[in-house]
């Protein structure tokens, strides 16, 4: 199997050629820099009367950057701004939103930037950078951890291992920031905890007069309800109590299964498994079996001696970037890519096994709960300027899987748009304002390449379109923090509370002082 590994590397390094090869499996020098979608005027133009009145200069100690453009990780949205503002405590936050007052600003909200509509930007408006409060306090005795909004879930982890402990839940890369999954009320691996939403104990959000609010489940939960889930549009979340659970090793089990069947194998032997902690499952993207078959990825609690080890930085790993690039152009790379997920991982997995029990199960592989989650994934990041990544994600009732995945293999072969990966996760409802499941759900998550044109962004808007329409005629719904090529309508049916979101902003924030995309396209 390593012998057949190398061949179909070294195939791909032949078709790549040797000049290109650093190209397309070397990490990103710079940040791109790409089309625009959903923006103002290009930048350099004129400031609009009412912005070439504000002083930047009175800010207190100067913006950290005075006009110019935010963008997000997709470099689609790129949106000329007032300026930029990194506060570092509390204080610079209060600060902040009193130079808005007095200059009648509107303020968003930013992190790491993964969303990727404008949900952290506001023309003309003050971005606050969140990313300078970043401090996490760990009680092993209370088993919580108190993490400000600009950390990320990758200092979460390295903060709760060492003392035996792990989060309940937290999204599938750790990259992004604690705050800004919370606006987004993110979910992940662990589909019996759900989203973020149930694992907060409370938070404290700064509101546009500059009076901090402590809000959870039963304190202030109108508040709560809207704030998680609410794409900072109602304050500056300043840091989150998070409940924790032990750190434990779980066994690694991969089982290769038709779509058709995956409903089934997920209800017996994964929800139905009570040891079963942990779940993914990716899906072929290789011509011939394109969303037919399945990878199912469990992690389950099982007796073992040994102790957790500390967790593991993963390497850059230029082979993977490599196979990954080249499925963006041809069916081979495709292919590739798939043969190496289904037949090369599980041989080359790192575990972790005692002696005894590797002598006594050949296939056992034990990894930690906090291993597991603590992902970066590197290798999408890339040096190639024509090509950028989007995401999309659907929520479908378990019983229209299979006919939604139908729906979308059809509209990708009408689409230029290249599927890189799509995997499925569940989730549950949840007592939030903007609640995408709305019960037992399928998650289905869509990596998808497109070029960097008029042509590549088109092109997307009218699959997502289609797909947003698909989902929603088979009684789904979809994701809010993505590009935003859909309707208030079908906003609107998705989410059946919609007006009543925008009706408790307007209690909370009567200026209407916090703005982003979402709130300029769909109040």
């Amino acid at each position: 199997m390593q012998r057949l590994y190398v061949g179909g590397a070294l195939l791909l390094v032949l078709v790549v050629g040797g000049p290109q090869l650093v190209l397309w499996s070397g990490e990103p020098l710079e940040a791109k820099e790409c089309i625009v979608a959903h923006a103002p005027a290009a930048t350099g133009t004129t400031p609009s009367p009412a912005l070439a009145s504000v002083d930047a200069a009175a800010y207190p100690g100067g913006l950290d950057q005075e006009g110019g453009v935010v963008s997000d990780a997709s470099c689609l949205t790129r949106t000329e701004v007032f300026g930029v503002v990194r506060p570092v405590d509390e204080a610079g936050v209060r600060t902040a939103l009193a130079y808005a007052q007095e200059q009648d600003l509107s303020v968003s909200v930013g992190g790491t930037q993964h969303a990727m509509g404008g949900q952290a930007s506001h023309p003309g408006g003050l971005v606050v950078d969140m990313r300078g409060l970043d401090a996490i306090t760990v009680d092993e005795d209370a088993r919580t951890a108190t993490v400000q909004a600009g950390a990320t879930w990758h200092q979460v982890l390295q903060a709760v291992h060492p003392v035996g402990l792990s989060v309940m839940t937290m999204p599938g890369i750790d990259v992004l920031s604690v705050g800004g999954t919370v606006s987004a009320n993110a979910h992940g691996l662990d589909f019996r905890a759900g989203s973020l939403s149930s694992t907060i104990r409370s938070m404290r959000v700064m509101l546009a007069d500059g009076t901090v609010h402590r809000v959870g489940p039963d304190e202030r939960p109108e508040l709560f309800q809207a704030v998680v889930g609410g794409y900072g549009l109602f304050g500056v979340i300043l840091d989150v109590e998070l409940e924790l659970v032990d750190s434990e090793m779980l066994e690694l089990r991969q089982q290769v299964v038709t779509v058709q069947d995956f409903p089934e194998v997920f209800a017996s032997r994964v929800a139905g498994d009570d040891d079963v902690r942990l779940t993914y499952t990716h899906l072929s993207t290789a011509p011939g079996s394109l969303l037919q078959e399945a990878i199912v990825y469990s992690y389950a609690r099982v007796e073992s001696p040994e102790p957790v080890p500390p967790l593991r930085e993963r390497a850059s790993d230029r082979a993977s970037r490599l196979v990954f690039n080249l499925a963006r152009i041809g069916d081979t790379g495709q292919r590739v890519k798939w043969w190496a997920q289904r037949d090369v991982l599980p041989h080359v997995r790192g575990c972790q096994q005692s002696r005894n029990e590797a002598l006594r199960e050949a296939e056992a592989c034990m990894v930690g709960r906090n291993q597991a989650m603590f992902e970066s994934l590197g290798f999408l990041q890339n040096r190639l300027p024509q090509y950028t990544d989007v995401l999309h994600e659907y929520f479908l009732p378990h019983d229209q899987l299979v006919p939604f995945l139908d729906d979308l293999r059809d509209e990708l072969g009408r689409h230029d748009a290249r599927l890189m990966s799509a995997s499925v996760r569940s989730v549950h409802a949840e007592d939030v304002v903007l609640d995408y499941a709305q019960g037992e759900r399928f998650s289905v998550v869509l990596y998808l390449s497109q070029g960097v044109n008029d042509a590549g962004n088109a092109d997307m808007a009218d699959l997502t379109r289609a797909l947003v329409t698909a989902s929603l005629a088979r009684g789904g719904t979809f994701y809010l923090p993505y590009q935003q090529h859909y309707t208030r309508e079908q906003v609107a049916q998705a989410y059946p509370r919609l007006d009543e979101f925008f009706a408790v902003k307007r209690r909370y924030d009567p200026g209407m002082r916090f703005q982003n995309s979402f709130s300029a396209r769909f109040a």
